[in-house]
């Protein structure tokens, strides 16, 4: 009998979160919009069109990201595209924060996970954008600084080792996903599950590449360093 009024009680609380989110998300669906909005800002574009006077989608690989830009408008372009597209995902984040408006941590991954959607489907650019990665950067910054930190101590090294920005991003997720469970925080580790598919599915094009051995490197690292002696 005991269990059954435990599972009751579980139940009856399941019911109450999912009725609080309901109640955060139609008195803020505003601030929830503007998440979605922000992530969908094409920072490569933007950069490269005042600029530069150059479209990126007609260059290199088309992606309006940090990598593509760095590798046709150069490093001070590649720089100001990174920071913005990590400030979209931490000012999404805290954007309940801003407005003095007390939220659980389900309701700041979503408001992340909207900005990461629309970097990667911006309605600005007919539902489509970038891969994500520098935006799922900035929300993991915001939602939770340590944890952040980790996520930069793995994939940091692995660019250094793999000298290439797409395979140390496809391998860095997966791990990060893991050592999540370490945080004990199980919608942090749903939100990273989903965003392993996303990355994965986002990344196809650099997959075959990558298998076919034609991935573009960064001039930097061991494996760019090994190939140039070689």
């Amino acid at each position: 009998m005991d269990n059954f009024i435990n599972f009751d009680k579980i139940v009856l609380c399941l019911i109450e979160v999912d009725d609080n989110i309901m109640s955060v998300f139609n008195s803020n669906i505003i601030l929830f919009i503007l998440a979605y909005l922000l992530g969908s800002f094409p920072s490569g574009l933007i950069v490269g069109l005042i600029f530069f006077k150059k479209d990126i989608r007609n260059f290199g690989s088309g992606n309006i990201g940090t990598t593509n830009t760095f590798r046709i408008l150069g490093p001070k372009a590649g720089i100001a595209v990174l920071f913005a597209d990590v400030f979209k995902g931490w000012l999404a984040v805290n954007l309940f924060k801003l407005c003095h408006i007390h939220v659980v941590n389900l309701v700041l991954l979503i408001t992340g996970l909207l900005a990461i959607l629309g970097h990667t489907f911006s309605i600005f650019l007919k539902f489509k954008g970038g891969k994500a990665v520098a935006t799922i950067a900035g929300v993991l910054f915001a939602y939770n600084f340590n944890f952040a930190l980790v996520c930069a101590t793995i994939f940091l090294p692995m660019i250094f080792i793999t000298s290439c920005i797409s395979l140390s991003a496809l391998i860095s997720i997966v791990i990060i996903f893991i050592l999540s469970f370490l945080f004990h925080d199980i919608y942090l580790s749903i939100l990273l599950g989903f965003l392993v598919l996303l990355v994965y599915i986002r990344h196809r094009s650099n997959i075959i590449r990558l298998i076919n051995g034609k991935e573009n490197i960064i001039p930097f690292g061991l494996f760019y360093w090994y190939r140039k002696i070689k």
